[in-house]
This record gives C-alpha cells, structure tokens and sequence, in this order.
C-alpha cells in the first residue's frame, strides 16, 4: 500500500495490508535540541553535553540522546499521512520494542520508515492489534533506531 491509495476516509485495522510501507518528511537534529532534551529529561551524560569530553569517545563527538531520536521518531511519524488516516481509529500504544545500532549527531537529518509488519485480532471484535516495524534513518541511510511499536486499532465499523 502507498500513500496514494489511501483514501482520505479514516484507516481502519483491515485497510492496513502486511508489507506496506510508509515514509515521514525530515528533520536534522539540532544542538538546541540536545540541550533542551537534557534539560528537560536531566540527562546531562557528558556523551551529550560535554564536546571535550566525546572529542576522546569512539564517537569523536558527542551523540544525540536515544530517547530524543525515539522522540523526534515519534514526532515524524504523526506528521505522516498514514497516521492523519489512522487516527480516528488509534485506540493506544501496547508495547514498543527498540534497539539502537548506530548513534545520531548533532547535525544528523532523520526520516522514519514505517512498516505494517504484523497483525492479529483480539478477544473483541471491534477491534486489533498491529504491529509497525519502524527505522530512523539518517542522511548517509544509516539505521540509527529500529523496532517494533504494537498498536491497539479500531476495526472498520459494521453497516446497519
């Protein structure tokens, strides 16, 4: 499924096909982003704050935090046309399940690449669970996040 085939009716559980797969605009990480994050979050790990101090990390510079890359993750994807469709029928976040294999840098532009990896029905019927695997990618399409975010979905109402 493309964005193009999808109608601009809600997206309901049994319009979402195994395989499809969406892209989010971009957006570069920013070294204001890095800071308000640790204040917000109180992380202030030297490997995000401290230049000086990551110049002698692997990294050669300080990273971005994780959560801020799961964060900015979670902003692209609302930004999608896929979830503006999906949202009527949005019914919770069940489980999010995610690794990390490359770090983000302070200047890094991410997309998100969201795939319908899994679905299954539920103990009622009106509605599902879908599983969406989801990768940040950045500018040189490196996976810098991946995994799997399970998502309680309305199935399509029944006609009277």
């Amino acid at each position: 499924m493309q964005l193009s085939t999808l109608s601009p009716e809600p997206c309901y559980f049994e319009d979402l096909e195994i395989g499809a797969a969406f892209d989010s605009p971009t957006r570069t990480v920013t070294e204001a982003d890095v800071v308000n994050f640790a204040c917000l979050s109180a992380d202030f790990n030297r490997l995000h704050v401290d230049a000086e101090y990551a110049k002698v990390t692997p990294h050669g510079q300080r990273i971005a935090h994780g959560l801020l890359v799961l964060a900015v993750m979670s902003g692209l994807v609302t930004r999608m046309q896929l979830n503006q469709h999906l949202e009527p029928s949005l019914m919770g976040l069940l489980d999010i399940q995610c690794r990390f294999p490359k770090p983000t840098f302070i200047g890094d532009t991410l997309r998100v690449r969201v795939d319908v990896a899994a679905k299954r029905g539920t103990s009622r019927p009106d509605r599902g669970v879908v599983a969406f695997h989801r990768q940040v990618i950045n500018q040189r399409d490196e996976v810098v996040v991946e995994g799997t975010w399970k998502l309680l979905v309305r199935r399509r109402p029944a006609l009277d």
